[in-house]
Parts: structure tokens; sequence; C-alpha cells
């Protein structure tokens, strides 16, 4: 009897450790998505982009095991204060990762329809803003595993920069559209893509978000640095 609390405690950290484990394994396999939605697009590669959409279910498979793990430790384990704070974590950063393996798929298919066009629009903005969004996803999870807050800041601040090349990209896709009305179907493609990267970007925060406070017990502030100005661009077109 006096041995069963350390069973117990070791135990719980054993199921701790396999969570955390699961989300890893979410986390690179998501990071694969859009590294290969993105050279798809870029390189015209339909392969690639079918892959890509060809796995997405994987990643949804991953994040129901994930929440059936998280949901049978708080049920059984009933844990508390940095016990509860990451099992919820897992939970959640579970439903951002498969939101970002469901735009990298969503890249993939705009990409399929975009290597089928005649369009020669340059894609370098483009390129750049998925090699940010790349850049950031992989600290963010590399910030749930590592537990380290101060590269969980460094994903939030750097989310501004990834907003400031989309806003610079929407405009762009604006003036093509206008100057040619053949470039109107790509360039509409083109649009929603750099939206699905920015949302990538902003779930990345999310995790972030998520990690600081699994591990410190506090929130970063409520504001962060949030530049889409795209609706307020339209609205100036349309007057």
């Amino acid at each position: 009897m006096p041995n069963e609390p350390k069973h117990i405690v070791s135990s719980f950290e054993a199921d701790l450790k396999r969570l955390h484990d699961m989300i890893s394994a979410m986390g690179g396999l998501v990071e694969r998505a859009v590294a290969d939605a993105s050279t798809a697009l870029i390189q015209r590669d339909t392969e690639l982009a079918a892959r890509v959409i060809e796995h997405d279910p994987k990643i949804n498979a991953e994040q129901l095991a994930v929440e059936q793990t998280a949901v049978k430790l708080l049920a059984l384990r009933q844990p508390v204060a940095d016990d509860l704070r990451h099992v919820i974590q897992a939970l959640k950063v579970a439903t951002d990762l498969e939101r970002i393996g469901d735009y990298a798929a969503n890249i993939a298919k705009r990409s399929i329809v975009i290597s089928q066009t005649a369009s020669h629009i340059a894609l370098s903005g483009l390129a750049q803003m998925a090699s940010l969004v790349q850049q950031n996803l992989k600290l963010a999870i590399d910030t749930v595993g590592e537990s380290d807050p101060q590269k969980a800041i460094s994903v939030w601040r750097a989310d501004q920069m990834i907003d400031d090349l989309y806003n610079t990209i929407f405009r762009e896709l604006i003036t093509y559209m206008m100057e040619d009305a053949r470039n109107i179907t790509p360039c509409t493609h083109l649009m929603f893509i750099a939206k699905n990267l920015e949302r990538i970007g902003d779930h990345a925060t999310n995790i972030a978000e998520l990690t600081y406070y699994a591990i410190t017990g506090e929130n970063l502030p409520d504001f962060r640095p949030k530049a889409d100005n795209t609706s307020t661009y339209i609205h100036t077109l349309n007057q």
C-alpha cells in the first residue's frame, strides 16, 4: 500500500507522455502537409497535391485518437492544476492541427486548378508567405514539444509579418484582376490560397497561446498583432 500513490503518479505521467507524443506525431503530419501543399502550388505538381488531399483523413484520425485519449484521462484521472491545463492544451492543439490540415488540403485542391490554367501570374509572394507560415508552424509545434514559453511569444509576435504579407498579396491580385479579366479565375483561387495560409498562421499562433498558458498558467495579452485589412481595401475600391 505505501507504494500505491507513487505507482498512480508514475502511471499518470506515462499517460501524459503518451498524449504528448501523439500531439508531436500529429504535428509532424501537419507540417508535412503544409510543406507539400506549398511545394505543389509553386511547382505546379498535381501528383504531390493529390497526395496531400489523400493523406488528410489520416490527420483527422490522429485528432480523434488524441481526443479519445484526453477524454479518458479527464474521466479516469481527474487531473487538476498543471496537469489539467496540459490535458486541455492537448485537446485544443489537436483541433488547431486538424484545421491546419484542412487548410493544407484546400491549398492542394486549388493548386491543381491553378496548374491547369495558362496564367503566368508570379507566385513569388505566395512562396514567401508559405515559407513564413511554415517557419512559424514549426516553431509553434517545437514550442509544444519543448514547453518553451519564449518560443511561444516569438510565434505570437511573428504573426504580424504573415498578415502584412497577406495584405500585400491581396492587393497585387486585385490589381491583376483589374488589368485583365482573364486573370479573375486564377487570381480568385490564389486569393483563397493566400487566405488559407493566413489562417494557418492564425492557428499556429493559437497553438503558441495555448502552450504558453499550459506552461505558465497565464494568458498572453488579449490583443495580438493582427493586420488583415483586406475588407477595408475592398470597401475603398467600391467607393
